[in-house]
């Protein structure tokens, strides 16, 4: 079965339980998900339940600036051009999608781990280095760290191998992009995925757990440093001047409340 049969196959099945026809589907409530692939996920889509790892856009319209729509799914969203086109309420206050529209994330917009001052030693090494506990032994060339001893946060263990860490975005960079980044000069971003002030020593497989979440879809395991994770995240942000979605400042305030005691 096509993604467009089963999308097909599901507004048939939401017609039959309300009376009023498809248009019932706008009872369910909901952000579109922009899944860790990069695909924009409604409430139609088959595979809206399933994704659990995901940014949070308001509207299908602001996801699809930086996302793409599940294979096949073109059709479906084209065939109900009358109602998206009616005219809403109030005007959109998310501007940032205008900024994205023509770049969609791609990790290698923002390069990779840069050595600025050319000792062969890169952001990496360098934050490695910067949030060790104490002193780091080094490879055979001095370039990379080997050992050393590190207190992640996010996970709040030790750690005595270089190579069972991470280092986190905080923001991260897909995140980033969604709110802004997309319409930075290449320099900008390349210098925003290189920020010490952005970057964490963590374990590398809670890193990849994480992927591109916000705090609002995901936060730390060790429950004491999140109070310190949703306040550094919403500093970072303002710091770097991107953009919350509608509804998302309110409900980072919430959060940092909640988990803020």
């Amino acid at each position: 079965m096509t993604v467009l049969t089963r999308v097909l196959a599901t507004l048939l099945a939401l017609a039959s339980l309300h009376p009023a026809g498809v248009a019932g589907s706008s009872s369910m409530s909901g952000p579109v998900k922009l899944s860790r692939s990069g695909i924009c996920h409604d409430a139609s889509s088959p595979y809206y339940e399933k994704t659990t790892r995901f940014t949070a856009f308001p509207d299908l319209a602001s996801c699809l600036a930086v996302g793409r729509l599940p294979k096949g799914a073109g059709a479906a969203h084209e065939a109900a051009p009358a109602e998206a086109a009616a005219p809403a309420p109030h005007p959109p206050t998310w501007s940032v999608s205008q900024a994205s529209s023509t770049t969609r994330y791609d990790r290698d917009l923002y390069g990779g781990w840069t050595d600025a001052d050319g000792d062969c030693r890169n952001t990496r090494a360098e934050v490695l280095e910067s949030l060790a506990t104490g002193p780091v032994s080094w490879s055979a060339n001095g370039c990379s760290v080997k050992h050393g001893r590190w207190n992640d946060p996010y996970t709040g263990r030790i750690f005595t191998e270089a190579h069972d860490l991470d280092i986190d975005h905080m923001v991260p960079l897909a995140w980033a992009h969604a709110h802004g980044a997309a319409a930075w000069s290449t320099a900008a971003r390349a210098a925003f995925a290189n920020d010490p002030v952005n970057l964490f020593a963590v374990e590398a497989s809670v890193n990849r757990e994480k992927g591109a979440s916000g705090p609002l879809e995901w936060l730390p395991p060790n429950a004491a440093y999140r109070c310190e994770y949703v306040t550094r995240f919403h500093r970072i942000v303002l710091m770097k001047g991107l953009v919350y979605a509608p509804g998302e400042r309110e409900a980072m305030d919430r959060l940092r409340t909640e988990v803020c005691g």
